[in-house]
């Protein structure tokens, strides 16, 4: 089933890529900060209608079109275009993220690179991979040599979860932040070991869903910001190579 999702994500991938530059119809989701694209639109169709055709008593969750659950034990967790802001000013760090849960547990994710034509994947308890190169999360035990990566929710403007302190408080501790626009990219990131960590908060299942298990099949811990074991409705994430995790918390809920 994995080489289904794979194909899929693709072919998703390249109906993005083909509106990549070109003028778009652009609506606004909850605020002028969420945007949704025609492209986005057409990229969860053609995902969700495979799935249909292909697996038709499966349930599914998608950022466009919603939840459409029958009380299967499978369900699709599709985020069409993760990066659309960036998609739609021209920059070009998007993806398309595929999770698939069984019984509420995530057993295989897919989050394709689009633009640089790099597929990620993982099984559960089968490694997690970037086309054929195997995964392994970084050894750094350094917060002050760490690479960091975060973003923030579309209600900045109201600084939930004090997120601003936050990423105050872990620039003055960290090498360096970088924000990319793709959570799920930034969760594979840190799965190949470019970014020691990641934290973020007011996510949403399809951000998440697959990245995290390709983290966690990589050698990485994926948790709330406690250390507590998270699913993919969490509103918060800390994912990183294990090593940093323990002072990445303590910076993260202490910084006044």
């Amino acid at each position: 089933m994995i080489q289904d999702i794979i194909k899929i994500a693709k072919e998703a991938g390249e109906i993005v890529r083909n509106g990549f530059g070109k003028k778009l119809k652009i609506e606004y989701k909850s605020n002028e900060t969420n945007l949704v694209t025609e492209v986005d639109k057409a990229s969860e169709k053609h995902i969700i209608d495979f799935i249909k055709k292909n697996y038709p008593d499966h349930d599914i969750l998608a950022e466009e079109s919603g939840e459409n659950k029958s009380g299967s034990e499978y369900l699709w967790v599709v985020d069409p275009l993760d990066g659309t802001t960036n998609f739609a000013h021209g920059l070009p760090i998007f993806s398309v993220s595929i999770g698939l849960q069984r019984n509420g547990k995530t057993v295989m994710g897919v989050v394709y690179d689009v633009m640089q034509d790099i597929t990620y994947f993982a099984e559960e308890g089968s490694g997690s991979y970037a086309n054929s190169e195997r995964l392994k999360v970084s050894l750094n035990d350094k917060i002050n040599h760490s690479v960091l990566v975060t973003g923030f929710p579309y209600n900045i403007y109201d600084n939930p979860e004090n997120a601003l302190e936050k990423f105050s408080a872990l620039t003055r501790r960290a090498r360096a932040i970088r924000r990319l626009g793709s959570a799920a990219l930034d969760l594979c990131y840190v799965a190949k070991g470019v970014f020691d960590g990641f934290w973020e908060v007011y996510l949403h299942p399809w951000d998440i869903c697959a990245g995290m298990l390709i983290v966690e099949e990589a050698g990485g811990m994926v948790t709330d910001f406690n250390g507590s074991e998270i699913d993919i409705y969490a509103k918060r994430i800390l994912a990183s190579n294990k090593m940093i995790h323990k002072n990445l918390m303590e910076i993260i809920n202490n910084w006044k």
